[in-house]
């Protein structure tokens, strides 16, 4: 580290590598719920529901409890039971893959193109066996999957297709959300990502009879939801329809949400222009590449991440102590699930892009309200670094 960087650092905050857009309008939002008295799964829930639908050009909207649970409910709705497997990429975070085994399937990993992170036909067809029953592609970091050859492919076999849009609030396949057209997608609204409600997740789908399955399974797999009993003027007496769960959002999170939904386009073009002068000025550098929209859609950049190819003359975790030592919060790449001792009784195959990504990339702070100054500085540590 150079001694102007040095000496800045000292003098500056520290950089977070995210930090959540939360103001005074969704303050007053969780508030007038707690006024209202409907605190739990009730008509903000409703709204947010549809609202969040028509964002993503989906029919249906199911708020639950995490983006986990949204997929969860999604493989359930899906048929996919004891014994299939699913595949899945291992570059993921760990919850991709854990699903599958909460329907006691077999989660399969598949390899990712290195350029964007995500599932290809060639990847998944190579992880194909008989017993394959449905894939899980990932919309990582923001980054569009390849929507139609990834739907064509799966359609042709006969697989069920699980969209796990966690990071996707905002992105384009296409011109078009990347909700649109989905089997079932599943978005998290963790503060990590562009649009968040604290804790809280969605499952979107087209499908009238697999939104009104999931809206029971979150339930307890009741027959008529708590806030349509509790509303009723007249007894009403439920049944219990399947074994369920209790995966609801409140109403507080949903005017969290509604309030963070008008913001989200916003929130998605800030995110670009720091990016393209990520991009910009991290041009030319060897051994380093930054990730970028793919030619068929636009990422919403929820993470960016830069590879450090062969002929980068640091390590990713000496570049992580440096951007440290500068005063930048920073984070090791996406993990490799496989890797993780959770998975170690999964026979895998090399991976070998996953495990490059993983091992050899770096995610930048990206937030609102990000100064010049502040990206200055995470500039400055990686052109010190660079040959």
């Amino acid at each position: 580290m150079t001694s102007a960087v040095a000496t800045e650092a000292e003098a500056a905050p520290r950089i977070p590598v995210m930090v959540p857009w939360l103001g005074e309008e969704e303050a007053e939002a969780a508030a007038e719920a707690v006024r209202s008295g409907w605190v739990a799964q009730g008509p903000r829930v409703a709204e947010f529901e549809r609202a969040f639908a028509a964002e993503v050009g989906a029919a249906h909207g199911v708020a639950v409890s995490s983006g986990t649970t949204a997929l969860h409910l999604g493989l359930v709705a899906l048929g996919v039971g004891a014994g299939e497997e699913v595949v899945v990429p291992s570059l993921s975070f760990i919850a991709t893959a854990n699903v599958a085994r909460y329907v006691n399937a077999v989660p399969v990993f598949a390899d990712v193109d290195v350029a964007t992170g995500n599932l290809t036909p060639e990847t998944i067809t190579a992880a194909l066996t008989p017993k394959t029953r449905a894939v899980i592609l990932v919309h990582q970091g923001g980054v569009p999957a390849d929507l139609d050859a990834v739907r064509a492919l799966c359609a042709d076999r006969g697989l069920a297709l699980l969209e796990d849009a966690a990071c996707a609030a905002g992105v384009r396949y296409r011109g078009a959300p990347v909700g649109v057209g989905a089997q079932v997608a599943a978005w998290s609204f963790h503060p990590r990502k562009l649009l968040t409600t604290g804790e809280g997740g969605m499952a979107t789908t087209d499908d009238a009879d697999v939104a009104a399955r999931m809206r029971r399974l979150r339930e307890h797999g009741m027959n008529v939801s708590a806030a349509d009993r509790h509303a009723s003027t007249k007894p009403v007496l439920e049944a219990y329809l399947e074994t369920g769960f209790n995966y609801r959002m409140t109403d507080i999170q949903a005017a969290v949400g509604l309030v963070q939904l008008r913001k989200l386009a916003a929130t998605v073009a800030e995110r670009r222009e720091i990016a393209a002068r990520y991009q910009r000025e991290l041009a030319g550098i060897a051994g380093l590449t930054p990730v970028a929209d793919p030619a068929y859609g636009q990422t919403n950049y929820q993470s960016f991440w830069v590879r450090l190819d062969e002929g980068f003359p640091v390590s990713r975790d000496e570049l992580l102590l440096r951007l440290s030592d500068a005063g930048v919060s920073a984070r090791r790449g996406i993990m490799a699930a496989h890797m993780e001792p959770a998975y170690a009784d999964v026979s895998t195959p090399r991976l070998p892009n996953t495990e490059a990504l993983s091992l050899n990339s770096l995610i930048l702070p990206v937030f609102h309200g990000m100064t010049a100054s502040q990206q200055d500085r995470v500039i400055a540590v990686l052109k010190a670094a660079s040959p």
